[in-house]
């Protein structure tokens, strides 16, 4: 017997759905850091065994759209309830004032198995998160409630016998050696993006987006040339910096990740331009790929 099904992470900002994915996919394929809507787009990281397999879906937080890009990042999310064989809902201790009823009452219809993943539950002690329980456990009642810490391994092998516990029996979707559905590309560009998000305050990182334009493979090193384009000319040289320092720092900070990521020595050179408005603009954001 043979399981195999898609298993989509869905949740608000910053509760550690990127963190649990990369815990149970044993790679770093989404992007972490502390700013909310780090994650823009639906990520994939598939995970095969002889008799099994999961393939895992990190999506965008749930939040209220502000603008044309973030209406796109919920599709994402709209799209992950609709085609999960399981739902891993995750929420953490500083969640539960912000729960979102329009998709709370959608999460409650679905006919799939849910975990209800309550991160961070180092950071409180046992009578808060029996409350906590309690609480989720009225809210979804056919749910299985699993307390875990995602960034220290805490109950991450529950999950995942969980996870085979309900897969539905299907032959496998992908190729047993991929890893993820995205190119490489798509992750180098994901790592300097995280470096922005580290490096630059208040708007500045959401107002980037990154292109990479070349990537071209040779025997000892991998060249890699990107865009970081921002939308606002007044923003351009916060990235750049003094005497080109700010850029320089992104593009160092960026070459020893893309390195370990790939396995192999990276020249990486960055450029920025001005691209207006793209995050408003439905044309601009399907060629930066947000479809």
């Amino acid at each position: 017997m043979h399981k195999a099904g898609f298993v989509n992470i869905i949740g608000n900002p910053n509760v550690g759905k990127s963190t649990l994915m990369n815990q149970l996919t044993g790679e770093k394929l989404s992007i972490i850091t502390a700013k909310a809507q780090t994650t823009r787009h639906r990520i994939m990281g598939i995970v095969s065994g002889d008799d099994f397999q999961i393939v895992y879906s990190d999506t965008p937080g749930i939040l209220e759209p502000k603008y044309k890009l973030q209406e796109t990042m919920l599709h994402f999310v709209e799209s992950a309830l609709t085609d999960a064989d399981i739902l891993l809902f995750v929420t953490d201790p500083y969640d539960s004032k912000k729960i979102n009823l329009e998709y709370a009452e959608k999460i409650k219809e679905l006919d799939v198995p849910i975990l209800l993943i309550l991160n961070k539950i180092d950071t409180i002690g046992q009578d808060e998160a029996t409350k906590l329980i309690e609480m989720w456990q009225g809210i979804y009642p056919k749910s299985e409630i699993i307390p875990v810490s995602a960034m220290h391994k805490f109950n991450i092998e529950r999950v995942m016998s969980s996870i085979l516990f309900h897969l539905p029996e299907s032959p496998a979707y992908f190729e047993k050696e991929k890893l993820t559905d995205k190119p490489m590309r798509f992750f180098v560009a994901e790592i300097i993006r995280e470096k922005i998000l580290l490096n630059f305050r208040q708007e500045i990182p959401y107002s980037t987006e990154v292109v990479v334009e070349s990537y071209k493979e040779y025997p000892q090193i991998t060249k890699i040339l990107a865009t970081i384009f921002v939308e606002r000319e007044s923003q351009k040289p916060i990235i750049i910096g003094n005497k080109g320092l700010a850029i320089k720092k992104i593009g160092v900070e960026a070459r020893k990740d893309i390195e370990k990521f790939i396995e192999t020595k990276v020249y990486l050179e960055l450029f920025v331009k001005v691209n207006k408005d793209w995050r408003n603009d439905t044309l601009k954001l399907r060629r930066f790929g947000y479809e």
